[in-house]
């Protein structure tokens, strides 16, 4: 029984010695009909069309002989090598790399890569995928069928990005294309691909340094802190936008990389700022011109990537993407009734009363959201003398959806 798979990296160019004299002694072979059609593949060998790398995998446990596995570009950069590391077949695995197809899509391109964001778009994943396309100035993304340039361009309605579209690096039918977002779905384009995704506003960058020292966003650049005093929003800050309050919304939301945040009502646009530093997605919508010129000169100040939205709602949040969490700081409970309509996982917003407190709780506990209230009370000193300067009192609600296997939510 076989315990041990060489898997072989292919990326057009020819193998190396080491993957030829692997491949010579194989008696499986196991990749896509381009890689089986490979002179160097042994006449002999039994062959696998790899389709399910879990089912090759049990074949390739189960054989009596030699193991090779061809795959394109790097195995271990998204690739085969963990699925056949997997406990559960048992196999002792060596790696031949090659280069991978992000680092020659960027080659291609003439990029550097250190500072991208590279992620994969499956059916299931895409949307996640086109948020991280949303909030980050270079990214590449892996593609599948079903989940494409196209698909991409479609999802990107909004945000104009440029596209760097390269189809089957290192074979003869390579093809590198350069449109806009919005023009991608106007084509066919050939699998396997990779999108490099680039546009909107450099992030902030440190004077003196010609590059980075962390691979894809740096989580610590920009000042420290999860919010902000109201100086850096050119302030003043409306009522509802209290460092303290902002923090304790930031943390009941939780967001993150590959998420969509609606913040409703934006005002001076800290609340997006601060959510889209955390690596998410970030759509603002406020019904006053001046509100949404704000939160440009905000998110352009500390080099965060958000879509702004002008409109009423609830109606403008018709056609905007699903959330993942909603901050909604104004419109009341007509609003939040709107939001919880469209099932974001999580939803905060606050009220002055407790009146208006207890009617937001109502209509999310009817929505079927579990609801948590606190009361938060900050007072403000001037160190000098220690006294009272300003003080603030806002109910804070949560609205969280169950889990769907019935369980808790999460934490």
């Amino acid at each position: 029984m076989a315990d041990r798979v060489t898997v072989i990296g292919w990326d057009g160019s020819p193998l190396t010695a080491a993957a030829r004299s692997a491949l010579g002694a194989a008696t499986l072979v196991a990749g896509a009909a381009h890689h089986l059609a490979l002179p160097e593949v042994p006449p002999r060998a039994e062959r696998i069309r790899l389709g399910s790398v879990e089912l090759a995998a049990r074949r390739i446990a189960g054989h009596r002989g030699t193991a090779v596995v061809l795959a394109d570009g790097d195995p271990g950069f998204f690739g085969v090598v963990r699925t056949l590391r997997a406990p559960e077949f048992g196999l002792e695995v060596e790696v031949v790399p090659a280069v991978s197809s992000v680092a020659a899509a960027f080659a291609r391109a003439g990029m550097p890569w250190d500072d991208a964001q590279v992620v994969v778009a499956h059916r299931r994943t895409l949307r996640r995928a086109v948020n991280v396309c949303r909030a980050h100035t270079k990214v590449a993304v892996l593609t599948s069928p079903g989940a494409g340039p196209a698909e991409l361009g479609l999802l990107l309605e909004g945000v104009h990005r440029t596209f760097v579209i390269c189809e089957e690096l290192g074979t003869e039918r390579e093809q590198v294309t350069v449109v806009t977002s919005d023009k991608a779905p106007d084509h066919t384009w050939r699998d396997p691909n990779v999108v490099i995704v680039i546009g909107g506003p450099a992030g902030p960058g440190v004077p003196g340094e010609s590059g980075g020292w962390l691979a894809g966003r740096d989580p610590g650049a920009g000042p420290r802190g999860w919010t902000q005093p109201a100086e850096a929003y050119d302030g003043p800050l409306g009522e509802g936008e209290t460092d303290l309050l902002r923090a304790a919304q930031l943390a009941r939301l939780g967001p993150h990389v590959g998420d969509l945040v609606w913040d409703i009502g934006c005002g001076s646009g800290a609340f997006a700022t601060e959510a889209a530093r955390a690596g998410a997605a970030v759509i603002a919508v406020d019904r006053a011109l001046e509100a949404c010129a704000r939160t440009d000169a905000a998110a352009r100040h500390f080099g965060v990537q958000l879509q702004i939205v002008q409109g009423t709602a609830p109606h403008v949040l018709e056609n905007l993407p699903e959330p993942d969490v909603v901050r909604v700081g104004g419109g009341g409970a007509a609003v939040v009734s709107a939001v919880a309509d469209r099932r974001p996982q999580r939803i905060v917003t606050h009220a002055a009363t407790r009146d208006a407190a207890e009617l937001v709780g109502r209509d999310l506990t009817e929505h079927g959201y579990q609801v948590e209230c606190a009361l938060i009370q900050s007072v403000e000193l001037d160190t000098r003398d220690w006294t009272e300067t300003e003080r603030s009192v806002a109910f804070l609600l949560t609205g969280e959806l169950e889990r769907r296997d019935g369980g808790a939510p999460r934490r």
